[in-house]
């Protein structure tokens, strides 16, 4: 009986910006706590991906980036190989909005946007920032908003083979208040089945347009490639040079890898198989 070895990797966001290389570790080294104690891959994405978004240096919850009518809104979005997806968009006081996201995973419902999203949230006792007396710090990002990472995101794979992929991102720096990126949107920011993850990070229109994560699954599922040579071949093939984007990926076996055109700081742990 083969037996599966518990893993996780993390990104910290496509394209140049502050070092967060040793704060995404920290995220890992969470993740990985949870999966070597027996925890389930859920737990360990759901949680690291806390961490990344309580982390003021990351552009996702309490460090989001800034829109232009000074708002400052999260997205989050999860799914889990046997199918369950759940994500969020536009979120006001939300610092957490993955914890909202996977609390979608077992609803009738997939996703929910803006007030209605909160509405739901406060429902069930999700942090609600301005209950709370404080509110995502936001960070006011360049105006080239090729230059702002706009995602965090994680996959773990647990010892029963379950892998979860979670994402959370405030978007892009000087876009309008009712913008969606590819974080909320299943295949083009994320996609789990089976045993296999990818998930994206830079310029969320490039991203959507190619349906990128899904694409690269599906060619590493159907052709067969290899992690990294799939992930190149969809930044390479679907990709227009001038977009800052990145990908992660892991499948059943074997350490995560992440692939990129641009600076993208991303971490990974594999157990040890002979313990």
């Amino acid at each position: 009986m083969e037996i599966i070895v518990p893993a996780v990797i993390a990104h910290g966001g496509a394209g140049p910006g502050p070092k967060r290389q040793k704060n995404l570790e920290i995220a890992v080294q969470k993740a990985a706590s949870i999966l070597s104690s027996g925890g389930t891959a859920l737990e360990a994405a759901v949680e690291a991906c806390v961490i990344l978004e309580d982390d003021p240096v990351f552009n996702a919850g309490t460090g989001s980036v800034i829109r232009t009518d000074g708002s400052v809104l999260t997205d989050a979005s999860i799914q889990v190989g046997d199918g369950r997806v759940g994500f969020v968009i536009a979120m006001e006081d939300t610092p957490n909005p993955i914890r909202v996201a996977a609390d979608l995973l077992d609803e009738e419902i997939n996703g929910l946007t803006s007030a209605g999203a909160r509405l739901w949230a406060d429902q069930r006792s999700h942090l609600n920032a301005k209950v709370e007396g404080r509110s995502p710090e936001g960070q006011i990002g360049d105006e080239n908003a090729e230059i702002t990472g706009d995602t965090v995101g994680v996959i773990a794979r647990d010892n029963t083979g379950m892998i979860v992929v979670a994402t959370s991102t405030g978007g892009c720096s000087y876009r309008p208040p009712g913008r969606v990126g590819d974080v909320p949107l299943p295949g083009s920011g994320f996609w789990a089945e089976d045993c296999l993850a990818v998930a994206a990070t830079g310029i969320g229109e490039a991203i959507t347009r190619a349906l990128l994560s899904n694409k690269v699954y599906e060619r590493i599922k159907n052709k067969g490639t290899s992690l990294e040579e799939s992930m190149r071949w969809g930044i390479d093939t679907l990709i227009s040079p001038e977009h800052s984007v990145g990908l992660i990926a892991l499948g059943p076996n074997g350490p995560g890898i992440g692939v990129s055109n641009t600076d993208m700081p991303w971490a990974t742990w594999e157990a040890d198989s002979n313990k």
